[in-house]
């Protein structure tokens, strides 16, 4: 269980993440793990190599091997692939490795078919800035990890802060798949918005005239210039037949 000063250390790089911009929790959970396993993948290595130094041995089966990571002119030895080199590097730098060089790595690091292949397949950094990065890499660096009930404790508290968020509504549509979703829809002023969300936190009104919105993942966004409009809240049976984003339909007659 989570408690004290590894609970205010967790809490730390959840804030970081709402500050910096990424408030899906989800995504927040995602990019803590991806870190967490780059660190771990270092530490293995570190391990490997100190077993190898006692026995006077070459390191076997490293997770960092000698050579690039690709044939490209902008490639990255291996070593700097680890998290105690670019953990080291200036903010800038450290974003380019992570993004341009860390995470094509971990997606092809596994053997082709294998368990680790399939579920890495779509590793994806989606830190936005090298300073957030930065402060993240930081925070993580001062959670001990040694102790393995460690990682376990960590991951159930952040499952329960996941849990905490979708009660509070943090869970949302972004911003730009909602305009994409209207841009596709080209919602007309004659048109009637079928809102299955409607009784959650929808700003349509029922049988008024408003701004034409559309209520995703229970949050509103006010979504093009206003026109004329009429909304009908479906009942809670015949909504569940419907996806779970809002969908618009011509009325019969019109």
């Amino acid at each position: 269980m989570v408690t004290g000063e590894l609970r205010r250390q967790v809490d730390k790089v959840w804030d970081a993440f709402w500050s910096g911009g990424i408030a899906n929790p989800v995504e927040v959970i995602e990019q803590i793990t991806y870190l967490l396993f780059i660190r771990r993948l270092d530490d293995l290595q570190l391990l490997a190599e100190k077993k190898a130094a006692r026995f006077g041995e070459e390191v076997e089966n490293p997770v960092f091997p000698e050579g690039y990571d690709n044939d490209l002119p902008s490639r990255r030895p291996y070593r700097d692939l680890r998290w105690s080199v670019f953990t080291n590097f200036a903010p800038a730098e450290m974003f380019e490795v992570v993004s341009e060089h860390v995470f094509p790595w971990l997606r092809r690091l596994g053997a082709e078919g294998s368990s680790y292949a399939r579920n890495m397949r779509d590793a994806r950094f989606t830190i936005p800035t090298p300073a957030l990065l930065t402060k993240v890499v930081d925070l993580l660096h001062e959670i001990p990890m040694e102790d393995r009930d460690t990682k376990g404790d960590i991951y159930e508290y952040m499952l329960s802060k996941l849990a905490t968020s979708g009660t509070n509504g943090q869970f949302r549509t972004a911003r730009h798949i909602i305009k994409l979703m209207v841009d596709l829809t080209a919602p007309r002023p004659d048109d009637l918005i079928i809102d299955p969300a409607f009784m959650r936190k929808s700003d349509v009104s029922r049988d008024t005239e408003v701004s034409v919105r559309l209520a995703l993942g229970g949050s509103s966004r006010s979504l093009c210039s206003p026109a004329r409009t009429r909304a009908t809240t479906l009942r809670r049976r015949q909504a569940q037949s419907l996806p779970a984003c809002a969908r618009l339909r011509r009325p019969e007659g019109l």
